[in-house]
């Protein structure tokens, strides 16, 4: 059957959308899981730390095996085990059913993550079809990030819990369909899978997200976390001296000399370091201080998300009529002002004072799609799977820096369990937040520059290097 490339986007889209929305829905619907199946406040926190230990850990791994088996048998492979995941999390009658299906579709989500990004790679390998393709992409998945709150606070209060999981079975399978039929078949490189890389490359990142997980519930110091953060350290030293020995690595290690690649990647770390951080102690304010339920409180991230959704479609205009370290830094710059305006606002605000700098942070979070076309297009096609990979792993590990920084400044600025000590403490934070945004602006002004023609276009870097 012939690939119908709109019908192939809109099915890698949705898978993403998946994804995405499976790293936030569940939260709003923890206090329902714990009732039912009487779960300890560790075994509470893992119901969400298993599926992001999982799914961060494989990342790499995911990206390799698409780039050696095909887009569409890695995005098919991965959607499989990620809705046969969520069937069995829906109908989990025990915690350890419930734990272990969340690490599996971890494992799904790994393997269909990077596969997304090969797959618009393959299929948009003109760079300004490129550009609108993971405009539109971008937009769904900003979609998934604030609708994920509100469809598990409306199921979680209006139904059982387990539709939060229960749903993603049908788009699954549609999704599958769609994949099935329209997705290029084959486009493996059949070299070898470097196992020694892959195994060093998983268990540093295991290691690592394990530690920022556990961190604050440990201690920071704790042999634990400390051992976590030694392995972690062991293992990316000797994923770097296997890449360096091996005859056919697994990641090209002179990728990381390119300016628009290595920055590419800082930047969309820096980026997710704000969306992830803002998110989680902007949901604590609205319903710690403002006194929103959690449906409503998910409903309140709705507009943010529609206009970066709607700017993200734009993006690629925007970045090709001014280049994209312009409006990457414009992105970045607008996002931390936006951070440092939340922060004069007070219990004494509402919802109407926070609209205006959501619906900028928006503005500027849109501005910042067209970074991921930075990356894909700076590196060979046939590399396209793994540094899918490895912009999911920037994605993933800045975010749960996010949290995990500012959560720490924010409990050592409370003086007291009180919501004025509460409310003090999360402005500051927030002020902190805005700088480290903003740290990005000269680094995207001096990383990117505008695209250069290339002889071949499907195996030179869209920016120069």
């Amino acid at each position: 059957m012939a690939v119908d490339r709109r019908v192939a986007l809109g099915a890698v889209a949705l898978g993403t959308f998946m994804t995405y929305l499976d790293n936030n829905v569940v939260n709003v619907a923890l206090p329902s899981i714990q009732r039912e199946l009487d779960l300890t406040i560790s075994g509470l926190e893992w119901i969400v730390s298993s599926y992001i230990l999982v799914f961060a850990g494989l990342l790499l791994a995911g990206g390799r095996l698409a780039d050696i088996f095909g887009v569409r048998a890695a995005f098919l492979g991965g959607l499989g085990v990620f809705t046969l995941a969520s069937a069995i999390a829906g109908v989990a009658g025990t915690q350890e059913i419930l734990l272990g299906a969340r690490a599996l579709q971890g494992v799904g989500a790994a393997l269909l993550a990077p596969a997304v990004l090969a797959a618009i790679a393959a299929l948009f390998p003109e760079p300004a079809e490129r550009a609108k393709a993971i405009g539109l992409w971008g937009g769904v998945g900003a979609l998934a990030l604030a609708l994920g709150p509100l469809i598990g606070g409306v199921l979680s209060q209006h139904a059982h819990w387990g539709w939060i999981f229960l749903v993603n079975v049908p788009f699954g399978i549609v999704t599958a369909i769609l994949g099935a039929r329209h997705l290029p078949a084959g486009g493996g490189s059949r070299r070898p899978l470097d196992a020694y890389g892959l195994v060093a490359s998983s268990a540093a990142l295991l290691a690592l997200t394990y530690a920022l997980i556990e961190g604050e519930r440990h201690g920071w110091t704790s042999a634990l976390i400390l051992g976590s953060f030694a392995a972690a350290a062991v293992f990316a030293a000797a994923f770097l001296v296997i890449e360096r020995r091996a005859a056919d690595p697994m990641i090209d290690l002179r990728l990381f000399r390119r300016r628009t690649f290595t920055g590419g990647l800082t930047i969309i770390g820096l980026w997710s370091f704000g969306v992830f951080g803002i998110y989680f102690f902007l949901a604590l304010y609205l319903q710690g201080v403002l006194g929103f339920s959690p449906t409503r409180a998910g409903a309140a991230f709705i507009p943010l998300a529609l206009v970066m959704a709607v700017v993200s479609g734009a993006s690629d205009r925007l970045a090709k009529r001014f280049g994209p370290g312009p409006v990457t830094a414009s992105g970045m710059a607008l996002m931390a002002a936006s951070v440092g305006w939340m922060s004069t606002i007070g219990a004494g605000g509402g919802y109407l004072d926070l609209l205006p700098p959501f619906l900028a942070y928006g503005i500027g979070a849109g501005m910042l799609i067209p970074l991921t076309d930075v990356v894909i297009g700076a590196i060979p096609a046939s590399e396209a799977g793994v540094a899918g990979g490895v912009l999911n792993v920037s994605r993933e590990v800045f975010g749960l820096l996010g949290v995990t920084v500012l959560g720490a400044i924010l409990t050592a600025r409370q003086a007291a369990e009180t919501p004025a000590a509460f409310l003090d403490a999360y402005r500051f934070t927030l002020v902190v937040a805005a700088v480290i945004i903003a740290l990005a602006v000269p680094l995207a002004l001096a990383a990117l520059r505008r695209p250069a023609p290339a002889p071949d276009k499907e195996t030179e870097p869209v920016l120069a290097a």
